[in-house]
């Protein structure tokens, strides 16, 4: 065949696999459309989703929803008058409870009240198990409790207790996944246009990020039906945030890269696919280091973390399978139309501009030593400020504005200081119930104990501390009651829930954190075939980390006022920063490699990598960090926390580290950076990849 056919076979191939890819992404759309608005229904919130799978307190919960009625709904009536209560506001308040029994089977004996020291307050404990473990139906008779208790002469009265906290976290979390979708695609939408400075280009990778998003909750639907995959709203809203974030991060350097190729392809097809070649090995590694790191998770005990795992993993798989595919179909279709008005003409230069991050380089080359050092020094006294962190957040400490059930829980531990105001729950065989309910009556710092329901072969005893709730004496009690009892009991309840999950975050702390680091590690030597380059690059996440955390603990209780942190944000911010900081790390090394390739000496390659992939990382970071900071809007501590601590995290990585430190340490490295490969020796391996991108699009027209 001659060269017309050649090129008539080349034309073909370029308009119909655009299109062929655009037909692929249509079908996956509409099959995800029928499935994605369902993962909503499946998300899982009970405690139980929340807790160690192994611990004690989990195991508790479980036998608790085997009993007669299920899951039991507990509740807390504070009745209140700051002169003292009369007996017309006491036979008031009895007569609504009673009211209330009459309406719902309650478990135990009629509800009495138990007057505080200074008469001013009464308390009335209400459990059923009429709702199990229908959360409606939980939830509705809350609501219904919280009616009937409204109008009472002038007493102020507020419910409490687990079952109501449970009712608000719920009210939250059905909020989470509206909010968090409209304020990241907000976010997203703005950086784009700034970024870009075009009126259609910036709607096109907000389109793609989209369609992962949604093909992404189509496919975790999908695992849960499948596999039984536990999905909390937390982490179906932090899967939102990461396809957000890390698929904008992808379609920046694409877009950057394909801007750049324009200028030096004639036909849009083939400087895309130029593109591709250039940059897509690090956008590939970007996302599996990322999602190795998420998967990591599946060796914790903590189910909420276990679950994460592969929730954000299929998000960085669909946001990466998005963007290297439909993205650029999109954009070859568009043709060079779409970045109007700074268009890139064939065999045109970009305008020239001071560089900010030459400049930047230039300034470590000058005193690489001593920018190292500042840095370190600067980064290990922010990480002393993590010894400042207050202690475990407490449950009612969970939100940023207090609901009903946590002003009902402050008031009675303000009422009753010398007794707890929620139980302990111990389930022991049917068979050894007398013996356990004998042996927890004079374990030390127990006020009480009676027996509950018994069925299947275990009894609930209902244990009441001398302590207030998830103070250090009733964890002492908890844990004597742990050692006195036999080894076939189990003690739970939200207090110890709560212990059980800050022992169990440490040990997967223990177990997970090596996980990632070698995940990353290989995955990084693999692309980089050198030992010291990952190891610098882990290194420097390893810092950003610490000293993150730092600033978490000068700001989170001294200028927030949060009350505690949460057991599992250590583990959960340490997986996200080093996963997705080790992305601008990878894009940095990536560049700089590919100049030492071509025979570039280890100065010069470092300062042109980091000029030419500055733009790109800044634009990227900044993206990232915004996507995550929306997390700190919502009303959780724990995921304002979060939020703010990637988000600080990924600023203190793109504008410190990865430009002064990094690049400083390889300058002062030399060739060493790529021991053992034959970079390291001098060699010049031959590479067919073109240069990295040097801006994001709005650096010239």
């Amino acid at each position: 065949m001659g060269p017309a056919t050649s090129d008539s076979s080349s034309a073909v191939r370029r308009r119909a696999v655009p299109w062929a890819v655009i037909a692929l992404w249509a079908v996956a759309v509409a099959v995800a459309m029928t499935f994605a608005g369902k993962l909503g229904d499946v998300q899982r919130d009970e405690a139980v989703d929340y807790l160690p799978a192994s611990a004690d307190s989990t195991q508790a919960e479980r036998l608790q929803q085997l009993l007669p009625g299920g899951e039991t709904t507990d509740l807390v009536l504070v009745y209140r008058r700051d002169g003292g209560l009369t007996a017309a506001d006491r036979g008031a308040a009895q007569g609504q409870v009673d009211a209330i029994a009459a309406e719902y089977r309650l478990t135990g004996d009629r509800p009495e009240g138990l007057p505080s020291k200074d008469g001013s307050t009464l308390m009335f404990p209400v459990s059923t198990s009429e709702p199990g473990q229908d959360e409606e139906a939980r939830n509705a008779f809350v609501d219904d409790v919280r009616e009937a208790t409204a109008d009472v002469g002038g007493m102020s009265v507020e419910v409490g207790g687990p079952g109501a906290l449970q009712t608000d976290l719920e009210a939250v979390f059905g909020s989470i996944d509206a909010t968090l979708m409209l304020a990241t695609l907000l976010v997203v939408a703005v950086l784009l246009i700034v970024t870009y400075r075009s009126p259609f280009l910036w709607l096109v990778p907000l389109v793609v990020v989209g369609v992962a998003a949604l093909v992404s909750r189509a496919v975790i639907y999908g695992l849960v039906q499948g596999f039984d995959l536990t999905v909390t709203s937390q982490s179906a809203g932090i899967m939102t945030v990461l396809v957000f974030g890390a698929g904008t991060d992808y379609a920046l350097l694409i877009v950057a890269r394909y801007r750049e190729e324009l200028r030096r392809v004639p036909r849009p097809y083939d400087a895309m696919r130029a593109a591709l070649r250039g940059c897509g090995p690090a956008v590939l590694a970007s996302s599996g280091t990322v999602a190795a790191g998420l998967l990591c998770l599946l060796a914790a005990d903590l189910n909420s973390s276990r679950g994460l795992g592969p929730v954000g993993a299929v998000g960085v798989v669909c946001a990466l399978a998005a963007m290297m595919t439909l993205l650029p179909a999109v954009l070859v279709l568009l043709g060079r139309r779409v970045f109007w008005p700074l268009i890139p003409a064939y065999g045109s230069e970009p305008r020239k501009r001071r560089n900010l991050f030459a400049g930047m380089g230039s300034s470590a080359a000058r005193r690489p030593v001593a920018v190292l050092a500042t840095g370190t020094v600067l980064l290990g006294a922010l990480a002393l400020g993590a010894l400042n962190f207050p202690g475990a957040l407490k449950e009612e400490d969970s939100f940023t504005k207090a609901p009903e059930s946590v002003a009902a829980m402050a008031r009675l531990a303000e009422a009753y200081p010398d007794r707890s105001s929620r139980p302990i729950d111990v389930l022991a065989p049917t068979e050894e119930a007398d013996g356990a309910l004998s042996t927890a009556r004079t374990t030390e710092g127990v006020a009480g104990a009676e027996r509950g329901r018994s069925g299947g072969g275990w009894t609930e005893i209902a244990v009441f501390a001398e302590d207030a709730p998830e103070t250090a004496g009733e964890t002492a009690t908890i844990e004597r009651l742990r050692e006195a009892l036999d080894d076939g009991a189990y003690v739970g309840g939200p207090s110890a829930q709560q212990l059980d999950l800050a022992e169990t975050t440490g040990r997967d702390r223990l177990i997970v954190v090596p996980l990632v680091l070698a995940a990353v590690m290989l995955i990084l030597t693999v692309l980089l075939r050198s030992l010291v380059a990952p190891l610098l690059l882990v290194t420097a996440v390893v810092v950003v980390w610490g000293a993150a955390m730092g600033l978490g603990g000068l700001v989170f209780g001294p200028v927030l006022g949060f009350e505690g942190i949460d057991p599992g944000l250590p583990l959960l911010s340490f997986v996200f920063l080093v996963a997705l900081g080790v992305d601008y790390g990878i894009f940095l090394m990536h560049r700089m490699r590919e100049e030492a390739a071509r025979g570039a000496g280890p100065a010069e390659a470092a300062l042109t990598a980091l000029r030419t992939t500055g733009g790109v990382i800044a634009s990227a970071g900044i993206v990232l960090a915004a996507t995550f900071a929306v997390l700190a809007s919502l009303p959780l501590v724990m995921m304002v926390e979060l939020g703010s601590l990637v988000a600080v995290g990924v600023l203190l990585d793109t504008f410190l580290v990865r430009t002064y430190l990094v690049t400083s340490a390889s300058l002062l490295l030399g060739r060493r950076v790529w021991w053992p490969g034959a970079l390291s020796r001098g060699a010049k391996p031959v590479t067919s990849a073109a240069p990295m991108a040097e801006e994001p699009v709005r650096t010239g027209g």
